[in-house]
């Protein structure tokens, strides 16, 4: 039986917010990314787990055979919404990407303050990562590192943030048309690995794509992004010898 495509959709949104689980839990403290594991038996991947993210991205072997992610990301209002751990910006259906054959629709994106990923050791101010599922259940992460650079500003950031909700458990509407294309580098070259999601519950499986090249962002911008999350990262993670690829 085939589903129509925005009931695919709908039961992909369905499939990940049941993914999270209401056990409260933070980054630093009691309850913080050390003890995530312990909070709630659903949690068990975020300590036992072997494909946890983030990672350091070091020692990636080249594969030519990885193709290019192709984008089909259209414009359209968001919502972004303060969960309390980051900013989320939900999008309408439509927008998806095809890598390695399959196809991922669009679902949503948020930041972390300072980036969850590191290059060589090397974080970066901010990351994006956006958020996708395919139609039989598999997530792919796209990865955007952003570095402060006082006077480039964003033009994607410059569009949402005088919408970000400071407080927690609150939404705002852009009715503005943002597309998620204006957060991508012009470089497409990545680094792809197996991980998870980095966030109780931690759910692995998830393949994971880190752009190669960085965007800037200007110093109002960080900060402004700063003032409501002053860290909001989850800790580099062990690999376990997982094999990081380039594809090019």
């Amino acid at each position: 039986m085939r589903f129509p495509a925005l009931a695919v959709f709908v039961l992909a949104l369905a499939a990940v917010a049941a993914a999270q689980s209401t056990t409260p839990w933070d980054y630093e403290g009691k309850r913080g990314s050390l003890n995530w594991g312990k909070l709630d038996p659903a949690y068990r991947a975020c300590s036992k787990g072997h494909e946890q993210s983030p990672i350091d991205i070091r020692g990636a072997r080249l594969n030519k055979a990885l193709q290019p992610i192709e984008f089909h990301y259209i414009a359209g209002p968001v919502t972004l919404e303060n969960n309390g751990h980051t900013i989320v910006v939900h999008v309408d259906h439509g927008s998806y990407i095809v890598a390695g054959g399959v196809r991922y629709e669009l679902v949503e994106f948020d930041f972390h303050h300072p980036s969850e990923e590191t290059v060589k050791g090397k974080l970066s101010d901010m990351d994006v990562q956006l958020l996708h599922k395919s139609a039989d259940g598999r997530l792919a992460v796209l990865a955007v590192r952003l570095l402060e650079d006082p006077g480039s500003p964003n033009a994607t950031l410059a569009a949402l943030w005088p919408h970000l909700p400071k407080t927690a458990g609150t939404t705002e509407k852009v009715a503005d048309m943002i597309s998620p294309g204006g957060l991508l580098p012009a470089g497409r070259s990545y680094w792809t690995y197996m991980g998870s999601l980095t966030t109780p519950p931690c759910i692995e499986g998830v393949r994971w794509f880190v752009f190669e090249q960085e965007l800037s962002l200007s110093r109002d911008q960080l900060r402004a992004f700063a003032a409501i999350f002053k860290v909001n990262t989850r800790p580099l993670q062990d690999p376990h010898g997982r094999r990081i690829e380039a594809n090019e």
